[in-house]
């Protein structure tokens, strides 16, 4: 499937940015500005189910599908959240981008997925009281961006999860150098999981005090720890 893009600035280096599952290309309205002005041409899509882009069948690979389908062959810089640093993940070979960041990856659910994937489903309707409790270092634009890609949202997506994580999606190698950004505490990256990573070839680095969301939580400490990276 070709997916709904957005795109910000006109460099000769690519940025790609695949944001995590219940939102879109949105969610990175600060990031993106930022990486246009330091030269990137930058490209954020919307996953299937999400946004602007087409329904269909879900799954892992099938949202690894989209993202060649959709992007640049040998982007210069990739960086994928959540569920799209596991669509990343699976994809990269394939895209072949110089870096690659992973903001938080959901690359390991062990818990009752069945569970999982109703609460997910039941996100659809939280209100803006519930996104400001749970998310109380983002500022209003952030909030109003998650009530919009809440609204455009398909929570069937949800559902795929189940059988997307019946395997576990930690890479076996980078095939880029690769940065893993963590949140602090990560509920998805354990420190044993974090160190197999470093081991397996990865560089891993946390953004203190940062939740899930690591550019909405703390934006200027997340682009601090690009350093290096862009």
């Amino acid at each position: 499937m070709k997916l709904h893009t957005r795109e910000w600035g006109t460099g000769d280096r690519i940025a790609v940015l695949v944001h995590g599952i219940m939102s879109d290309h949105r969610t990175w309205h600060r990031v993106a500005p930022a990486l246009a002005d330091k030269g990137y041409r930058v490209i954020a899509v919307d996953l299937r189910g999400h946004g602007a882009s087409g329904r269909g069948e879900y799954g892992a690979e099938i949202w690894a599908d989209d993202l060649v389908e959709t992007l640049p062959h040998g982007p210069q810089l990739a960086i994928g959240h959540s569920l799209g640093a596991m669509a990343l993940a699976l994809a990269a070979e394939r895209l072949a981008p110089e870096r690659v960041v992973y903001c938080d990856p959901a690359w390991e659910l062990r818990r009752d997925l069945d569970l999982v994937a109703r609460s997910f489903a039941e996100a659809k309707h939280v209100n803006r009281a519930v996104i400001e409790h749970f998310n109380p270092r983002w500022d209003a634009a952030d909030v109003e961006i998650e009530l919009s890609t809440l609204a455009d949202w398909d929570p069937a997506t949800a559902h795929a999860l189940p059988e997307a994580y019946a395997v576990g999606r930690t890479p076996r190698r980078p095939v880029a150098p690769s940065l893993v950004l963590l949140a602090d505490p990560s509920d998805l990256v354990s420190p044993e999981l974090e160190g197999e990573l470093t081991r397996r070839g990865f560089t891993a680095r946390t953004v203190p005090g940062a939740g899930h969301s690591l550019y909405r939580d703390d934006f200027q400490g997340f682009m601090g720890a690009l350093d290096g990276w862009i």
